[in-house]
This record gives C-alpha cells, structure tokens and sequence, in this order.
C-alpha cells in the first residue's frame, strides 16, 4: 500500500453541545415509570429481585436510551411497561402510560395497546417472526386485529409499510418468508409490524445486536427518520454507549437493576457524573491505539477511585510486536466455495460464496476476517476446516493439504485446528455438564491416560479460562453468555490445537464481558503460541486482535494488509464505507447533525 495515512477528521468541540434535531425534551412525560421494582418468585418463597426503584421519563416525540451490561435489568424494565414478562414476575410501582396505570390495567386493556399505541421490536427477529406464515400475513395480522381493515385494504397497506422501511420489491417481498431475507431485511419487516398502527411510543429492544456495521447504520437511520416523520417517541435499549450516542436525546444508564445515572445524551457523554458510565464508555475498543490489553468495568472503577485518592494511573501498555519471522503454520491458495441452488424445475445455478482466496497465517498471529453479512466470510472459516468441502484450492497445514486428507487422517489432523462459534448459547450440549463437554473430545482423540487424569486437566483449562472449580459440574444454563464463551474456548483447549478459527465468537457478549473474552484469546496466544483466524463484523475489535486483516465482499477479497494500514489508509471504496458505518457515539452523530442540518 502507498500514500500516507489519512487523519480521521474530528468533529468540532461545539457540535458536541448542539441539541439533537427533532428532540423535545421538554415535552410532558408520554411514559412515566416511577420506583419500578420487578423480581422473579423462585419457588418456597424466595423472590429474586431483577429491578429496584427505577425511576425514569419517556416525553413525546424523544428517543429515551436504557444501556448497561447484560444483567443490568434494562430489558426487565422495558418489557414490565406491557407485562411481557414470565407469570412468575412481581411488579411493584408505578408505571404511568398518558395517565393510566399500567400495573394497575387488565389483560383486556394491555392486549389493546399492544402494537396499537406501544410496540416493540426485539433483538432476534428470526425469533419474533413466524416461520409457516409468509411476511404478507404477519405484515396483515395486527391491520385487521386493531384497525379493522378488510385483507385487500390491509395488503395495500402491508406493501406501503414495507417501501417506507426501505424493503426492495415490496409488493413480491409480501410472499416471502423469514428465512428468504438478510437479517437486515427480517429486522426492518418487524420494525414495519411495529409501525403497522401508528405507535405512539416503540420500544426497541437491541435491534441491532447481531447486525454488521453497515446494517446496523442503515437500521440506526431508518428508527431516526421513522421517529422524526412520525413524531413517535422511542425506548432504546442497548449495551453499547458508542451506538446509543447517535440516536439518543436522553440516556439511562444501569447496572445490577438499579440506575446509576441518568440525563441528557450530551452531559452524560462529555460529562459522565457515576464511575460505570465512565467505564462503559472507555472498555470499547478503539479504531486509534492498540493497547495491549483492554480494561475492564471493574479496572476503569478501581483506576476512578485510585485518581480520587490523587493516586497516579499507570500509562496503558502498549501491544507488544509480533515476530515476523514466526513460522507459517497455515497456508491457504486459491480457495473457493460453490453451492448450487435450484432454478425453475429442472434447473440450477451456481453461487460462488467464496473466490480465490489466499493468505498465510504465522504461529502467534492473528488474521482478522472482516466484510458485511453474506461477505463469504464465516463459509471461508467453515470451507478450511471442511465443515464445508470446497470447490477448488488448497489449505497446507503441517506440509499437508487439508482439503485432500482422507477421513482417518483427517480427523488427527481436525484436533490440531479447532472453531469457536459465534453463539454459545446453541454450540454447548444443554444435556452434558460443563465437565462431560471437555472431557469428551479428549476421550475421542485419546489425550490423557484415564478418565481421571482428563478430568483433572478440564479442571486446569476451566481455571486457565477464569471459570472456578464449581464449573465443572454444573449445566450451560447456568452460566451467562460470557461464561459459555470460554466454556467454548477451554473445549476447543483440551485438544491442544495450533490454530483457532473464531467465527463471531464476541458479537453477541455486552462491552464489559467481549473486553475479557479479548483480554483472555490475548493471553492464550502469548502463552500457547495460538495463531487466529479471528472473523468480525466488528471493526474496532479487529483492530484491538489482529495483526493482518482480509477484507471481503461477495466472497472475494477486495483489500489485504495490516491491521493498521486497513484502519490508517484503506485503499478500497467498500473498506471506506465499513469504517464510515462504525458507531462513533455522541460527537459522531453531533458532527453528522452539524454537516446535514435538517431542512
């Protein structure tokens, strides 16, 4: 690569302070929650208290921002204003809803505000949406359910909710079923049911958690111009403060079901008063930097209560320099996927998800994969595994071609490159305890002499991933997204493997948690030489991880280099457009407003 490093243009300091197009804040409460308490009744009496005395204002035409880790109790809250939780639930307080008492309403009442004044969207539209019934009907159901219409009428309407959320083809789109769309596409058909009887108030749980950037971005903008044209008020819910800093105009912000702090978006992000809002808005990695380890909540509290003393902070270290001249452990050489689909009767045609792709990966390295949903690149980690068999090309580990290995060789071979999926809460057996899920892939590949020496090492790898010794004989339902993730990691540990392929394995973890699964992938490839194939949607995480990143678009490598040329100075338009999408918080959503004032 040539040309020297762009600066990223910084927006003006009084940008920052400007109020957000459209926001009232003003406005007489259209929501008010006032001492919300919420706990879950566990059996002999016990009740477990998920939500204690919080109080907070939702005014019209406002986007109002509940943040906090996983656990915190925001969605508790947000879900207790319709009662959309468990019949174990106890709700104490009040919850004000233009003057009448929800807590206090009938399931007759609730049923009819339900998607006709207050809707919501969730975070996992495949989820929400039902699989046997085509978009059409499910678009349809809630226009006759609260408005009446006749089914030619609400069809008619059904095509225009799905133009304005920007659904391409709406009228064919109609007879479509969930899994016929991108996730970006299932996630603007639920805010369409959403909208379907005009809201008065949307309550949008994580709707974008699980999208790539620039879907997120496109989702981000699609609620700010529905929220704006609409004059609807919104309930944003969400763990990441870098993202609600561009569409809140009030934040709220909690923690282990009480609220810390709360305000408007501008003084909680230039002047956060409570020590947890200073470290949710610093664990994030950054696009600038690369320190050699990333704190956590608990860090950035105790370095709050040290400068509180007058005590000095010691200076962040910097990411130590990898040996360039390690070995190469992988070598991948034209590598393609093709899969065939069905066309008309008789037919088909070929898709090619992945096309010549080719790097090296040394010991102790890692390579950073990104590109947008449908990229190709997650089926490029399967393809090298053969968890896909490929169409063409060769993956040379050892001296060998993986993709040539018969089925005996090839599965002493599967040991020595293990996978980490994306989600932990579908690749641990619910079945096995956390202590038959490590010892059996030792058991398969005969590692270690007996059945006691295996568990005695799972034990080791459970402590080495910072889980206790009690770990080993409790259930995955029991552990909390985090957990599970290095539950997943200490499994792929048992088979002492050399290179580990990590397929979005902290996408779906809050700021807080994804800061330890980093810090932890760090340090096993410091102590263990591991080399990664590290694939994200997420840009400022592959900036913290990888040593080299891939870019990818309809599966084909559109930039290769490393990680800081790709984030200084990339060279491709599609490269530009994935770092334009990454959430900048508050002063990147204040210096778009001040660039695009509104007409």
């Amino acid at each position: 690569m040539t040309g020297a490093p762009a600066a990223a243009p910084q927006p003006p300091a009084a940008a920052a302070a400007a109020p957000r197009p459209g926001a009232d804040a003003s406005a007489a409460p259209l929501l008010s929650i006032q001492d919300l308490s919420v706990g879950f009744r566990m059996g002999r009496g016990v009740l477990a208290e998920a939500v204690r005395g919080v109080s907070f204002d939702v005014p019209e035409n406002v986007t109002v921002a509940l943040v906090g880790e996983s656990g915190s109790g925001k969605s508790v809250t947000a879900m207790s204003v319709l009662d959309l939780l468990p019949e174990n639930a106890v709700r104490r307080g009040r919850v004000q809803w233009r003057g009448r008492d929800l807590l206090r309403a009938g399931r007759r009442e609730l049923q009819a505000l339900r998607g006709r004044e207050i809707a919501c969207v969730f975070q996992d539209p495949m989820g929400s949406l039902n699989p046997v019934l085509d978009i059409g009907r499910q678009l349809c159901e809630p226009l006759v359910t609260h408005l009446g219409l006749g089914r030619a009428a609400a069809a008619r309407r059904a095509e225009a909710l799905l133009a304005e959320v920007g659904i391409p083809e709406p009228a064919r789109r109609l007879a479509s079923y969930p899994h016929e769309l991108s996730g970006g596409q299932q996630q603007r058909v639920m805010i369409a049911m959403a909208l379907a009887c005009g809201p008065r108030l949307l309550i949008a749980d994580e709707p974008t958690t699980a999208l790539d950037v620039t879907i997120q971005r496109q989702i981000l903008e699609l609620l700010a111009r529905l929220k704006r044209e609409r004059r609807m008020s919104l309930l944003f819910i969400s763990h990441d403060l870098g993202l609600v800093g561009e569409i809140a105009d009030r934040v709220v912000v909690m923690r282990h079901g009480s609220v810390r702090e709360q305000g408007p978006a501008a003084r909680v992000f230039e002047q956060p008063a409570d020590a947890y809002t200073r470290a949710l808005l610093a664990c994030r990695p950054s696009l600038q930097g690369n320190p050699a380890r990333l704190m956590v909540i608990d860090d950035h509290i105790a370095a709050d209560a040290a400068a509180a003393r007058g005590e000095a902070a010691a200076a962040p270290a910097a990411a130590r320099a990898k040996d360039a001249q390690a070995p190469v452990v992988l070598q991948v050489r034209a590598l393609a996927k093709s899969f065939w689909l069905r066309q008309g009767l008789f037919g088909r045609r070929e898709f090619k998800a992945v096309q010549d792709v080719n790097f090296e990966l040394r010991r102790g390295h890692t390579l950073g994969v990104v590109g947008e949903s449908g990229s190709g690149k997650t089926t490029m980690g399967l393809t090298l595994l053969r968890l896909h068999e490929p169409t063409h090309g060769e993956v040379i580990f050892d001296g060998r071609n993986l993709l040539a290995l018969g089925d005996r060789e090839r599965l002493a071979m599967r040991r020595r490159i293990q996978i980490v999926f994306q989600n932990p809460y579908a690749s641990l057996n619910p079945r096995f305890t956390i202590g038959q899920t490590l010892v059996e892939p030792m058991a398969i590949h005969r590692i270690g002499a007996d059945t006691a020496g295996r568990e005695q090492r799972a034990r080791a790898l459970l402590a080495r991933v910072g889980l206790d010794a009690g770990a080993f004989g409790k259930y995955p339902h029991e552990f909390s997204g985090g957990q599970r993730q290095r539950v997943a990691i200490a499994r792929c540990l048992t088979l002492e493997p050399e290179v580990l392929v990590l397929d979005e394995a902290v996408s779906a973890l809050d700021v807080s948690v994804q800061a330890q699964v980093l810090n932890l992938l760090k340090d096993l490839q410091d102590e263990l030489g591991l080399a990664y194939v590290f694939i994200s949607h997420d840009l400022a995480v592959v900036r913290f991880i990888a040593d080299e990143v891939l870019v990818m678009k309809d599966g084909r490598v559109v930039e290769q280099a490393s990680a800081e040329q790709i984030l200084a100075a990339p060279q491709a338009e599609y490269t530009r457009r994935l770092l334009a999408a990454v959430p900048r918080g508050w002063q990147g959503a204040a210096h778009a407003a001040a660039a695009d004032p509104p007409a």
